[in-house]
């Protein structure tokens, strides 16, 4: 055979078998490299189906809740424990910003470490979506944020803010949670709406610091990850004072938390502002103001960034809300 017929026949060789590797590998574990097998056969292109079926999360429901309004068009995501087919019983419930990352993050975890209850009482879990068809961020602008910080002279276009959003519509969104999704929430699910736990991260913290000082009562719980506290020249100071100086208790519980690294310094894991210090003042203000009905906590957590400390935030934040019946089992 001519060396050129031998090469084309040995690169088309490789190429079937690249392939059916790809397509045992789906099924069954690879053959044996030291002793060859012969090639199974393979599913042309053309056999394949044009589209695979969409992943469904067990005992998950998307509703459709627009904004009554504006009529901004959002969904609230709605993950049942298994517990929940088995019992009677109420449920306390758990509000996420940033759906899409939160919910499967927090279903998982809740499987993994509840321990039927055990560990982590069991809880219904609401996903709030990004406004409908927008992109993340855009949408955590508008949504998350208290003030529009280019309506203070001297604010420039950077990395963390953007001329083409809109900010400052975080009252909208408090009020289409409380008026339109809290409604839904109590009426079609057995929920207690006393015991409403919310987590947010990033901006998701802030708009939760938010709520926190202008309506209170919402949530039962706050876990506020990585608050950007440092928004709008740290605007969110302001809105404490601003609540101090009107009322003399507040009645919540708040857990923050945030990575070691969310601060500044040479790392490339490091942050252009100070947010652990702004974190730190936020609790030690909160603290001097004596609320009676008020009780907060806080971690800062060794090697973890501002992408990778949502995990172990949430873990952390959930034990603290919403401890099980115990003891507490690693295994």
């Amino acid at each position: 055979m001519p060396v050129i017929a031998r090469v084309a026949a040995a690169a088309a060789l490789l190429a079937l078998g690249g392939l059916a590797g790809w397509w045992i590998g789906r099924s069954a574990p690879s053959a044996s490299l030291d002793v060859p097998a012969p090639a199974p056969a393979v599913a042309t292109p053309a056999s394949l189906p044009r589209e695979a079926p969409p992943l469904s999360l067990p005992n998950t429901r998307v509703h459709p809740v627009p904004n009554s309004t504006t009529g901004r068009r959002y969904e609230v995501w709605v993950d049942l424990p298994p517990s929940y087919f088995e019992s009677d019983k109420p449920y306390p419930v758990v509000f996420t910003t940033d759906a899409d990352y939160g919910v499967p993050v927090i279903r998982s975890l809740r499987r993994r470490i509840g321990a039927k209850g055990r560990n982590l009482e069991d809880f219904v879990l609401v996903g709030l979506s990004y406004g409908v068809g927008e992109q993340s961020m855009p949408s955590k602008r508008r949504d998350y944020t208290p003030t529009n910080p280019f309506a203070r002279p001297g604010t420039q276009a950077s990395n963390a803010y953007s001329r083409n959003d809109v900010y400052g519509e975080a009252a909208a969104y408090r009020d289409y949670i409380e008026r339109d999704v809290f409604p839904l929430i109590a009426k079609h699910y057995r929920v207690d709406m006393r015991r409403k736990v919310y987590v947010g991260h990033s901006l998701g913290g802030l708009f939760g610091s938010y709520v926190l000082l202008t309506r209170p009562e919402m949530f039962s719980h706050y876990i506020l990850g990585s608050p950007s506290l440092w928004f709008d020249r740290r605007v969110i100071f302001d809105l404490e004072a601003e609540y101090a100086q009107r009322h003399r208790d507040l009645q919540a519980k708040v857990f923050l938390s945030i990575g070691a690294y969310e601060t500044r310094g040479p790392d490339a894991r490091h942050m252009g502002a100070d947010m652990v210090g702004d974190m730190t003042r936020f609790e030690q203000v909160l603290r001097s103001r004596r609320y009676p009905g008020f009780r907060i906590e806080s971690e800062i957590l060794p090697d973890e960034d501002h992408l990778t400390v949502l995990p172990r935030t949430i873990t952390h934040g959930l034990l603290w809300a919403l401890p099980g019946t115990g003891p507490y089992s690693g295994s």
